[in-house]
This record gives structure tokens, C-alpha cells and sequence, in this order.
């Protein structure tokens, strides 16, 4: 590491009065700025640390931009203008379908999010088609995407936003904030969705810090710490960094960077315009940061599901209510197996806690494991035959007698999707139509 490089991955600390004595630096200790000596040993603090000083962003900026231009995914469709060609400097684009993008990437990949995007805007092409649509519609559209609150808020911040415009402003000619505030005021919408939102559509310089970028300003300071533990330090560094004329273009070859050179393993750092720059690169091992904290075990559950079929070959479905992860889908009854409780056991104790009924517990139909980011499941399901009771919606919104062939118009929970197919197999009605919400595959729910 030579010496610009290691100050600046080191020029401010916690301990700001405190001697720093790097192994390969003289003997006594090196003032880096006025009043500031640093110790090898305590944690570095970003939010008192300029990593990159003010007078290198002008130099960054143009390696950046430059590779972009080359390099950059310069296909991404909201990012076009409706020709599909590159809009100039400056230009706005229509912030609807930036918006719709950038709350899909709030937890996918790019290329998941594509498909649903097209979905999406071939469905609801405008805010008013958006705001008008039924929940059940959006909840469809959205299935298999995962974090389906997502969608609600979507569909709530539309309504909003024209609920706004016809208050305040009903002849304005749209109804897109310009100010950050303007945008946080619109659910699931957060600092760094915002800043996309905003230079995206209409070139305004507000900087971004998503997983991408984190990554990058990681390596380029070699942040000793998770980025989750700087963000007001990671914030100020991408912001210091950010083009104020090109702050669109600016953003997005960030991002880029980010996904396809500095990517998390192996990254590409022969082909990185930052790599003169680079604290990670000059330490020799880019790829162990941005450090992580200590991995959590995940809490493991087991859920039994009932599949509960009716002398007319119908199958009850209830529908989750509003709140939490997986609120307003459609899934079958069941609960948490509690400790030392049969399978058959916590099956009938569930179907009578949530709907209600009394059912007989037949053979096993499937078990799957699914993941979440918060916890790991086991998933049992048995057949069941409905034995007395009239459904009732005692723990959810509403629930239904459907045709197994009819799974396909509600919206389900990922890990319901197996359970779907295995049972129009066991049914010999395998070749019924799949779910209109299905891409062909299912991301985390």
C-alpha cells in the first residue's frame, strides 16, 4: 500500500488524539491532518473520516464515467427514453416506471426484476391505472417476487400521490415530488430509493448507498467496519463523491460497478477504473471486504400444513391478514408444531384455532425447507378430509372453497408453490394452467 492510499483508508479515527505508528512508517508518528494521530488498534470511525479527500472526487469522477460509458449497462429499460434510446444529460425521464423499478430492486436482482417489471407495466402502464386497481390484481402480479409488502406500498403510494396532487396542486401538470422529503413521505420508500428515484428521472443530484455501492466505497477506503455500522460516514463519502452535472449517470455507473466488476467474490479488479485508488486492492484482498459481522444462526420452525379437501373435491384457502411480511396472501391453514405435539395433532389443533373446523389427517403430501432472511422452515403437509364446521375467518381476513384448478388466480406465498403442484399431481390434474403471477420461477418470499 503506498502512502496516499493508506491515508486514505486511514485519515480520521474515534481517537483522534491518539499516535498511529504503521509498520512501514517512521518512527514517529505521522500527522495526517491538523490534530489528528491515529492508533493501529481501535476501531475506525467513518463518520469522522474524509477516506477520500475532496480534492480526489474530481479525479474519481471521470475514471468512473469513463469506464461507463463503455462498459455500463446502458439496455436497463426505465433508464430509456420510450424509443429506447439514451436520454442526454439533463433529460428527465417519466418517473413512474423508475419508481416501480427501484422499489423491485429494493431486495432483487436485476434480472429477476425484469420480467415483473414488463408484467407490471403492461398491467398498470400509468400511476392512475396503478392507484385504481384492486389489491387482489397487485398482490398477483407481484407473486413470487418476494417482500410482498412491497407491493401494498406501492399500491398505497400511488393512491397517495394522486390524493396529493388533487389537495394541493390539481392542476399540476404531475404529481412527482423533486425534494427528497417529498419522496420519504411515500411508504417504503428510503434515502437511497429516493436519491435513485430523483437523479434517475430527472437528473437531480442526490447520492445513493445501496448493497452495490456500499460495496464499492468498502473497498475503496477500506472501511474496517460493516457499512451497517457507518452509514452516516458511508453517506457522506458517496455524496462527496457524487457528480453534481452528471449525478443520473454518475449513480448508475456506481451501481454498475458495483454489479459487475467489484461484485462480492472474485472481483475484477484488473478492469476497475478505481483500482489506482483503491485501499482493498492495494491491501491485497479486496474481496474480504466490506468486513461482515459474525453470521447469526437462523431460528429453525417446523409448520404443518393442512391441504383440506371437501366431499366436492374443493380445497380451503384463507387469506393472511394486512400485516407483516406476507400480509394479504392466500395460503393454506396451518401453525408451528409445538414441542413434543404430533404432526396429525398440531394439524387439527390449528384448523380449529384459525378456521374453525374438524378435519381428518390423511398421508403426508410434501415437505419442503424454505428459507427467509429472518428464519429457516420446514414445511409438512398432509391431505385432510373436512369432517364438521363451517370455515370462519378467525385469524385471517376471509376464507374460500376453491377448485384446485382455480390455485392459480390467488396470489400465494412462494413456498406454496410446491405444495400447489404436488397436489394437482396427487389429484391427476397436473396439467392444469400454472398461476398467472408465476415467472416460471420464484424468487424469496
Amino acid at each position: 500500500m503506498n502512502q496516499r492510499q493508506f491515508d486514505q483508508a486511514h485519515l480520521f479515527h474515534e481517537q483522534p488524539l491518539i499516535e498511529f505508528i504503521h509498520p512501514a512508517a517512521p518512527a514517529q508518528p505521522q500527522r495526517l491532518a491538523p490534530g489528528v494521530r491515529l492508533h493501529p488498534f481501535a476501531p475506525l470511525t467513518i463518520a469522522r473520516m474524509r477516506a477520500v479527500d475532496i480534492a480526489d472526487a474530481p479525479e474519481l469522477r471521470p475514471l468512473l464515467l469513463n469506464w461507463w460509458e463503455l462498459n455500463g449497462r446502458h439496455a436497463i429499460p426505465w433508464k430509456l427514453r420510450p424509443d429506447g434510446s439514451r436520454p442526454a444529460d439533463g433529460e428527465p425521464l417519466d418517473p413512474y416506471p423508475i419508481w416501480i423499478a427501484e422499489v423491485m430492486l429494493q431486495q432483487t436482482q436485476l434480472q429477476v426484476v425484469l420480467p415483473y417489471w414488463q408484467r407490471w407495466l403492461a398491467a398498470f402502464p400509468t400511476l392512475e391505472a396503478l392507484a385504481a386497481a384492486n389489491a387482489h390484481h397487485v398482490l398477483l402480479l407481484w407473486q413470487g417476487l418476494g417482500y410482498y409488502s412491497r407491493a401494498r406500498r406501492l399500491h398505497q403510494g400511488a393512491r397517495q400521490l394522486l390524493e396529493g396532487q388533487r389537495l394541493i396542486a390539481p392542476a399540476a401538470a404531475d404529481p412527482w415530488p423533486r425534494t427528497l422529503e417529498g419522496w420519504l413521505a411515500l411508504p417504503g420508500i428510503g434515502p437511497s430509493t429516493a436519491g435513485s428515484i430523483l437523479s434517475s428521472a430527472f437528473n437531480l443530484p442526490f447520492a445513493i448507498l445501496d448493497g452495490n455501492v456500499k460495496r464499492v466505497l468498502a473497498r475503496l477506503i477500506a472501511s474496517p467496519r460493516p457499512p451497517a455500522r457507518e452509514l452516516k460516514g458511508f453517506w457522506r463519502l458517496s455524496e462527496l463523491l457524487l457528480d453534481p452535472q452528471r449525478p443520473r449517470a454518475f449513480n448508475q455507473a456506481l451501481m454498475d460497478l458495483g454489479a459487475t466488476l467489484c461484485t462480492p467474490r472474485n472481483p475484477s479488479c484488473g478492469a476497475c477504473p478505481w483500482q489506482g485508488h483503491c485501499a482493498a486492492y492495494a491491501a491485497g484482498d479486496p474481496a474480504a471486504y466490506p468486513v461482515k459481522d459474525a453470521p447469526r444462526e437462523l431460528p429453525f420452525q417446523v409448520i404443518v400444513v393442512g391441504v383440506v379437501l371437501n366431499d366436492a373435491c374443493e380445497v380451503v384457502i384463507d387469506q393472511r391478514l394486512n400485516e407483516g411480511l406476507l400480509g394479504g396472501l392466500w395460503e393454506f391453514p396451518g401453525g408451528k408444531q409445538e414441542p413434543g405435539e404430533a404432526i396429525a395433532a398440531t394439524i387439527a389443533r390449528e384448523l380449529m384455532e384459525e378456521l374453525a373446523i374438524t378435519v381428518a389427517v390423511g398421508e403426508e403430501l410434501i415437505t419442503l425447507e424454505h428459507a427467509y432472511s429472518h428464519k429457516k422452515l420446514r414445511f409438512v403437509v398432509h391431505l385432510c378430509r373436512w369432517t364438521g364446521g363451517q370455515p370462519q375467518p378467525l385469524a385471517c381476513q376471509q376464507v374460500r372453497w376453491v377448485q384446485p384448478q382455480q390455485l392459480g388466480e390467488f396470489p400465494f406465498p412462494a413456498a406454496n408453490a410446491r405444495i400447489i403442484a404436488a397436489l394437482l399431481e396427487r389429484l391427476g390434474l397436473a396439467d392444469a394452467p400454472a398461476s398467472p403471477g408465476q415467472p416460471g420461477g420464484t424468487a424469496a418470499a
